[in-house]
């Protein structure tokens, strides 16, 4: 029988960021079932807002970590530091796009590219249309959303089943997601497909960057990634 070598006892980091992702869960549902769509849509889920601006710290507290890791990997070889500073790069990128790189923050125009090819006018990759193609949809949507939840909830599941994976995922140093990462994201899926409101996507995002941090900091194959 499989067994996920979880920890019983949360770290006080945990305790912040799962107490984080289940109070915005919490919230968005209470603001659903409440009927305060636009309510959610203008304060909570705001452009610029709390959870945003959340999911972005996030992403680049990943990237931080992320680097520390690659740094403690360094008598593993070059291939392992890489590929983790790699991903810390990823993260670095995504928390960048997740603002459209500050100029909203210092209120500047996006240049004249981004101003004509930007689904919103921003400064940043993921709202661009390339032809009649939008790239948050095509790139950044539906597929990314798969990708993670395999990532989140299957990885977990056959890492610890299926030796070549395993050796496979360590030597590629990526970091496994735990048991209380897997009851969040699943918490977090179930709650997002069940509310109706156009923001709510916002709160996933967040809830995910808030796993990676937990996740990056101990992961369940820790001993080879970190």
């Amino acid at each position: 029988m499989l067994r996920l070598n979880d920890r019983s006892n949360l770290s006080h980091a945990d305790v912040v960021l799962f107490g984080l992702g289940y109070a915005t869960l919490i919230f968005t549902v209470i603001y659903y079932i409440t009927g305060l769509h636009a309510e959610f849509r203008a304060g909570f889920a705001i452009e610029d807002g709390p959870v945003e601006w959340g999911t972005a710290v996030c992403l680049f507290l990943s990237s931080l970590v992320l680097l520390r890791n690659a740094v403690a990997l360094r008598g593993r070889g070059a291939l392992a530091v890489g590929l983790t500073a790699l991903y810390a790069l990823a993260f670095f990128f995504a928390a960048g796009e997740e603002i459209s790189w500050g100029y909203r923050l210092f209120d500047r125009e996006a240049p004249a590219f981004f101003a004509e090819n930007n689904a919103q006018g921003e400064t940043n990759l993921h709202n661009l249309v390339v032809g009649d193609v939008k790239l948050v949809k095509t790139v950044f949507g539906g597929g990314l959303t798969v990708v993670i939840l395999l990532y989140l909830l299957v990885l977990p599941l056959i890492y610890g089943r299926i030796a070549v994976l395993r050796r496979i995922v360590d030597r590629l140093a990526i970091p496994v997601a735990d048991t209380r990462h897997m009851i969040l994201a699943l918490a977090a899926t179930v709650v997002i497909l069940a509310v109706q409101m156009m923001t709510k996507w916002e709160s996933y995002e967040f809830v995910f960057s808030l796993l990676t941090v937990s996740i990056f900091l101990r992961p369940r194959n820790a001993a080879q990634v970190t």
